[in-house]
């Protein structure tokens, strides 16, 4: 019997590529997006039911639960793919700002979790696979409340094995580095230093700092780390992906919280 998976977050990017490389392993796939009318490749091919999701919107999310389920009869694996960035000095962010980064990137990801979750408790199985960053472990200049949504959802998966490991449902979190999708264009939100004093120079430095930051290009590293999470039937709990991330993580390990910072603020906006 064929596997299915719920993909949120999969017009573009990782999630876009995620479908395609489960329909290649011979999954069904439930590909969830914001827009599904203007999808006119995904929609084409056989095994992949393309529907609405809006993860700020519960009632979509119960439709995208039930349409899956009526199509392939149960979803096996669940990727909260879905996310939404913003950079700029806290100081600056309104509090729409605020609000749409935790609804987006955590709220929304908790509803999406308790929805799938019933026919996970019924059948005593299933994965949950929250694509969280590298920005869940160690943080950059002016991205606080990108990496208070992420590590927050560092926190959550981790601490829900406990509720969900003894009915067989495992956890996982999927940390990519930077790669080159277009999320910094739909799914970013630079509010940017709000033209308070003392903020602008180094936010400017930052962001040209930014631009240059290596970024890979093969953004089917991290489909593929989302399906040895989804596959490899072990308890393994994070999978980084990307030769940034897995360095990037080596060195806070590494150093003191002090050392660290100081690494971090002499490449990104000294």
């Amino acid at each position: 019997m064929k596997k299915t998976v719920f993909i949120t977050g999969a017009s573009s990017g990782f999630g876009r590529t995620t479908v395609k490389l489960f329909h290649q392993k011979g999954w069904n796939v439930i590909a969830t997006m914001r827009s599904p009318e203007k999808e006119s490749e995904l929609s084409t091919i056989p095994g992949v039911l393309v529907t609405k999701l809006d993860v700020t919107d519960n009632h979509s999310i119960g439709e995208a639960v039930r349409a899956g389920i009526h199509q392939f009869g149960q979803i096996d694996v669940l990727v909260n793919n879905a996310g939404f960035g913003t950079l700029g000095a806290l100081e600056a962010a309104s509090g729409q700002v605020i609000r749409q980064q935790f609804e987006v990137n955590f709220f929304g990801l908790i509803e999406v979790i308790k929805a799938i979750l019933p026919g996970m408790r019924t059948h005593k199985a299933g994965t949950i696979i929250n694509v969280s960053s590298i920005g869940g472990r160690l943080t950059f200049p002016f991205s606080t409340l990108y990496h208070a949504s992420k590590f927050a959802v560092e926190g959550l998966t981790e601490s829900l094995q406990y509720e969900l490991n003894p009915m067989g449902i495992r956890l996982k979190l999927v940390e990519p580095g930077g790669y080159k999708t277009d999320f910094a264009g739909r799914s970013m939100n630079f509010y940017g230093a709000g033209g308070l004093e003392g903020y602008q120079e180094p936010f400017s430095r930052f962001v040209g700092k930014l631009e240059q930051w290596p970024m890979s290009e093969n953004i089917g590293e991290v489909a593929e780390a989302i399906w040895e999470a989804a596959s490899d039937d072990s308890e393994k709990l994070r999978y980084p992906v990307g030769l940034d991330a897995v360095h990037l993580l080596e060195v806070r390990q590494q150093m003191d919280d002090v050392a660290f910072k100081t690494m971090m603020a002499s490449q990104t906006i000294i």
